[in-house]
């Protein structure tokens, strides 16, 4: 008799006090390990984590956390300026967008932790989310290690070149400390093995489901990370993907 093998992970969604100190505790390991903001109890934590939900994905037998992210749930365009991105954007323009949007902040994989079903399930919890409460828009910074521009050029020449946002939608500068990528870098043909080599792994998912991004990168130097603020129209997703999407959820 064959038996049958449990996944290896499994996802859930919570607002549970004793689970946001767990994804608070992974999100220092992978934010602030090696940077700026240490806290004494060893805490990645703001005052939008009671406003947000929060996704863990968990070890299936020994329940260790090896990925989390929070969102928030905006009804509308005209709720953007309360966002965390709009900390560090200017988004006047995306508060003409209708409809319901997220937020998603924080992601983060525990470090050595790679499988490919971790990212898989993460964006299954979104997925099933997004279609239960017909969001329009999702959004977010992608965030690149290290505050230093030079070894993402090849990243951020591609990003110049195909996934800038549309001129309706483009926020505009408002953090102090910029990369403005789209004016400083030299045209040219970046390489796109090392483009893609360089990309977060979250920025990747949404580029290949038509995401785009501002045309500067933020330098925030208390996570010790440049980010970039990157969109998505979920109309807008190439229906194949769309098709994997909703399978992977089961909806």
């Amino acid at each position: 008799m064959v038996q049958e093998q449990k996944p290896r992970y499994r996802v859930r969604l919570t607002r549970a006090p004793k689970d946001i100190l767990r994804a608070q505790e992974l999100r220092y390991r992978a934010f602030r390990g090696t940077a700026g903001g240490i806290t004494p109890d060893g805490r990645d934590f703001d005052d939008f984590d009671a406003r947000c939900h929060h996704v863990l994905v968990e070890e299936t037998v020994s329940g260790a956390l090896v990925c989390c992210y929070r969102f928030l749930h905006l009804d509308s365009g005209a709720e953007i300026a309360g966002s965390y991105s709009a900390q560090f954007y200017d988004l006047s323009r995306l508060g003409r967008m209708r409809g319901p949007m997220v937020e998603m902040g924080r992601f983060c994989v525990a470090p050595g932790q790679g499988h490919p079903d971790i990212l898989r399930l993460a964006w299954a919890e979104m997925t099933r989310y997004v279609t239960r409460h017909k969001v329009r828009f999702l959004f977010g910074c992608s965030s690149f290690s290290g505050t230093e521009a030079t070894p993402y050029e090849e990243a951020f020449l591609l990003l110049q070149q195909k996934h800038l946002a549309p001129r309706r939608w483009l926020p505009r500068v408002k953090a102090p400390r910029i990369f403005d990528f789209a004016r400083n870098l030299r045209l040219r043909r970046p390489d796109l093995k090392q483009a893609m080599g360089a990309m977060p792994p979250l920025l990747r998912s949404y580029l290949v489901m038509g995401g785009w991004v501002s045309d500067h990168a933020v330098i925030d130097r208390d996570l010790g990370t440049l980010h970039v603020f990157t969109g998505l129209e979920v109309r807008r997703i190439p229906a194949a993907r769309r098709r994997l999407l909703l399978q992977g959820a089961g909806v």
